[in-house]
Parts: structure tokens; C-alpha cells; sequence
């Protein structure tokens, strides 16, 4: 009796596990397997990015074509790249910068993050991720300063 009860429980976790991800996680999971598959020519990688950035709302759309416009212009070895759904630009075929819509997972600011390829070390600790309301001259020169760093 306490293996069958045992065997229900276990049976019970895995139904608990499946639905342990959010709508939102379960997409970018869809996008990420998307993105494998798709052509990894740089026009059609240029046209993903585009298409991640067109549907995002107006003023998360105007920020990810500021930090597009920044990428392009101070690290244009970046290409074009989508990263689980959102507009990324990667070195190599890995993702250097990209940037995670509020709106996507339902949260009170964008960030923009920097994954391991990027060379932003400084000493033992160091940030990889920064949140952004908007983009005015001074964030963009933060942007600016951390695209060339990371890229250095």
C-alpha cells in the first residue's frame, strides 16, 4: 500500500513539475527552440530581430531600437540575433547583448543584459544586467560605454 501511495505522489510531482512554468517562460522556451531551428543566414536573422522588435509596445519598441541603433553603430561585429523571443546580438553565433521586454514576462522595467561572452569583468563581481525605464541621453551613453566594453 505505502509503494502505490508512494508511486500516486511521484506521479503527482511529475503533473506539479509540468505546469511549474509560467505562459510566459513556456513561450520563450517555444522561441528558443524556434530560433534553433531557424536559418542562421544574417539577412533572415536580421528580419527575426526586426520582426521581435516590431511587436513589442511603442515605448519598449522605441528603447529596443535605441540599443539596436547603439549596437549597430559601436559594435557592428555583433549580428543580429533573437534570444528566447527577444532582440539579442551575438558574436559568434552566442548572444553578447540582448534585451528582455517588461511586457514579456509581466514585470515593472526592461533590462539590458550582457551573457558570459561579454567582457565586462571588473575585478571578483561585476553586473551583467541593468534595468531600464527609458532611454535619454544618459542611458544611452551608459548603453553606449557597456556595448563597447563588452565587445573590447
Amino acid at each position: 500500500m505505502e509503494a502505490t501511495l508512494s508511486m500516486c505522489r511521484m506521479g503527482e510531482t511529475k503533473k506539479n513539475t509540468k505546469s511549474a512554468f509560467s505562459a510566459e517562460e513556456r513561450a520563450a522556451m517555444k522561441a528558443a527552440a524556434a530560433e534553433r531551428k531557424a536559418s542562421q543566414k544574417q539577412q533572415d536573422l536580421d528580419k527575426a530581430l526586426a520582426e521581435a522588435i516590431a511587436k513589442l509596445p511603442a515605448d519598449e519598441r522605441k528603447m529596443a531600437d535605441k540599443i539596436d541603433a547603439i549596437v549597430r553603430e559601436h559594435a557592428p561585429m555583433l549580428a543580429s540575433k533573437t534570444y528566447y523571443g527577444m532582440p539579442g546580438w551575438a558574436r559568434d553565433g552566442k548572444v553578447c547583448v540582448f534585451m528582455q521586454p517588461a511586457s514579456k514576462f509581466k514585470v515593472r522595467y526592461c533590462t539590458i543584459g550582457f551573457d558570459p561572452i561579454s567582457n565586462l569583468d571588473d575585478g571578483d563581481m561585476w553586473p551583467t544586467s541593468f534595468a531600464i525605464l527609458k532611454i535619454g541621453p544618459a542611458e544611452e551613453r551608459k548603453i553606449t560605454a557597456l556595448v563597447k566594453k563588452a565587445v573590447s
